[in-house]
């Protein structure tokens, strides 16, 4: 079973970019994308209808913003959208479609780099998330949560590390709610668990801002994060970097079924 996450930076845009043409050969069962840009009404016949899959999504209330999807082979028998939290769920961050065998997430969560209130909204989404997905935990349901996590959890995870220990995206808070949540609650780091040590190939996103991207200054904000049932089936990940359709790169894991 394959599963590709990706954050568009805008549906539309990475389209023009390529990234369904790339996605053609790559035979996901599931792609989950993140930050469509979009509503329904502004996908192509083709978003919606792509190829065999069946497309969900769950689409901000603010026109071009945010929004998350879900590519899948087969029906699921529920969709969620909603996890309780007003703000973020107006916000079209949450998308996870059910199966009797497993469940799969698509995720966005929130950046705080624009300022202090969107900090704020980040740590509040932060302290809800971590006992909704214990408690989702419990549940024992092979689950895969797909998505920019906004939060490189440790050094390795971007470039700069030493000058970014004050910015969103790599606050001490930030990173110790990644050591809770796979330390402590026990979700697994699928990449990580197959790559432990790899450092500048693991960067999935890349600032605008100069050179970024050709000088490989980059940060790990993209994520599958696997329920420990799962965690045997890791076969194998990578990163694809060889096309640019946004400012983040394509996460792909490969799963034993």
């Amino acid at each position: 079973m394959r599963i590709i996450t990706l954050n568009m930076n805008g549906i539309r845009s990475a389209s023009n970019k390529g990234a369904f043409a790339w996605l053609d050969a790559q035979e996901a069962d599931f792609i989950c994308v993140q930050e469509v840009k979009a509503h329904e009404s502004d996908l192509s016949h083709d978003m919606k209808n792509y190829r065999d899959y069946m497309s969900y999504f769950s689409f901000a209330e603010k026109k071009g913003y945010s929004g998350v999807g879900i590519y899948a082979k087969r029906k699921p028998k529920k969709i969620i959208r909603e996890i309780g939290l007003p703000l973020f769920d107006s916000e079209g961050r949450y998308l996870e479609l059910m199966y009797d065998n497993l469940s799969v997430i698509s995720i966005y969560l929130p950046s705080g780099s624009s300022g202090e209130e969107r900090q704020t909204f980040k740590f509040e989404v932060l302290d809800y998330l971590l006992p909704y997905l214990k408690k989702r935990m419990e549940e024992n349901l092979p689950m895969i949560i797909c998505g920019d996590i906004n939060i490189a959890h440790k050094e390795i995870d971007l470039k700069n590390y030493k000058g970014n220990k004050k910015n969103s995206g790599f606050l001490p808070e930030e990173r110790q709610w990644m050591t809770d949540l796979f330390e402590g609650v026990g979700w697994v780091d699928t990449y990580r668990a197959l790559h432990p040590d790899a450092t500048d190939a693991a960067y999935t996103w890349w600032s605008n801002r100069g050179q970024a991207y050709a000088k490989n200054v980059g940060w790990r904000l993209d994520y599958q994060i696997a329920h420990p049932s799962v965690k045997d089936k890791i076969a194998k990940a990578s990163i694809y970097k060889a096309e640019k359709f946004s400012d983040h790169a394509p996460l792909i894991i490969d799963y034993l079924v």
